[in-house]
């Protein structure tokens, strides 16, 4: 009895062996969990390998990744990223403000690492920027606080300007600090502002048309997944209104975009890359401070320009890191 027992659980052992090999040499699995689509983000996920490879990693060889999108509507994404927790991914990127807090509120365990436009510290992502101290870390640049030199580019390429319109999402995380440092911007050129908040894509048509309506001077796009989800329709809708409009990244005017200013945002999801390939190697993302950019840049579409009737001084294209002719 003894003996056909231990045959049988030799047996046992030997047909598990395989599937545990198997289960050791499993691929890490990485979440991505980003509040825009798929077809809008191509250039970021790109941008994200690079990262990776950099660090010794590359999908589909030793690393696997699973895709999350919400296409546009940002209350989807605590659903997608508990989906993200239950399959057990070895580290999630949480994109924007609201990927990140739907990552960290999802899960105080699996590593995160965010690009975002918030402070993180007081999103309460992370304890400091030097010394995160939790289970996330990342990426963040600020664009809010870029408003002000904003309007400044503006006003050199319509100096004629008196009232610029600003689109943005309602309540969004980072609409009020834009806000605030577009007003104190305002004040200093001696410009008005008209504020037309959406909460849905599908407002867009409908703010375009109220903001063509008051005939301001120039416009100024805020950053929010449900606005930049949709940069070919914003861009043309600004130029079926003949608005001289200025964004938050040089990707909207390499779309048809009129002019840009701020980070690169390829460059922010190339260093979320290395990061995450750091973690997967063993680093913690309580010893990882957040980066920071320290480099913006000015994008100027010039065909746009011509199309609007803008003749761009030589200062403004001096003061150019981008020029789309």
């Amino acid at each position: 009895m003894r003996r056909r027992a231990f045959i049988a659980l030799a047996g046992g052992a030997a047909a598990f062996a395989p599937f545990a090999t198997r289960a050791q040499q499993a691929m890490p699995v990485i979440g991505f969990l980003r509040a825009s689509t798929a077809a809008g983000s191509a250039h970021l996920v790109a941008a994200f390998r690079r990262g990776l490879r950099e660090t010794g990693y590359v999908e589909g060889q030793n690393v696997a990744v699973e895709y999350r999108w919400a296409d546009a509507h940002p209350d989807q994404l605590p659903a997608l990223a508990a989906d993200l927790v239950r399959r057990r991914v070895s580290v999630i990127l949480g994109s924007a403000a609201t990927g990140a807090a739907a990552a960290k509120a999802a899960t105080s365990t699996i590593p995160i690492v965010f690009v975002t436009t918030v402070d993180p510290v007081r999103a309460g992502l992370v304890a400091s920027l030097n010394r995160p101290g939790g289970n996330a870390t990342g990426i963040t640049y600020l664009t809010s606080v870029l408003g002000g030199k904003r309007l400044e580019f503006l006003k050199l390429l319509v100096p004629a300007a008196k009232v610029v319109a600003v689109i943005v999402r309602r309540n969004g995380p980072t609409t009020e600090p834009l806000l605030r440092d577009l007003r104190a911007g305002a004040a200093t050129l001696g410009l008005q502002l008209f504020v037309t908040p959406i909460t849905r894509a599908d407002e867009l048509d409908g703010a375009f048309a109220a903001v063509a309506a008051r005939r301001p001077g120039a416009l100024v796009v805020g950053a929010d997944p449900i606005i930049t989800a949709n940069i070919a329709k914003v861009v043309a809708l600004a130029a079926r209104h003949a608005l001289p409009t200025i964004y938050t990244t040089a990707d909207w005017v390499r779309a048809g975009g009129l002019m840009a200013w701020g980070v690169s945002l390829t460059e922010q999801y190339r260093l979320a890359g290395t990061y995450v390939g750091k973690i997967l190697a063993g680093a913690k993302p309580a010893d990882l401070p957040v980066l920071q950019p320290t480099k913006y840049g000015l994008a100027i579409n010039l065909t746009t320009a011509k199309a609007l009737g803008l003749n761009v001084p030589d200062k403004l294209l001096a003061l150019a890191d981008e020029v789309i002719e």
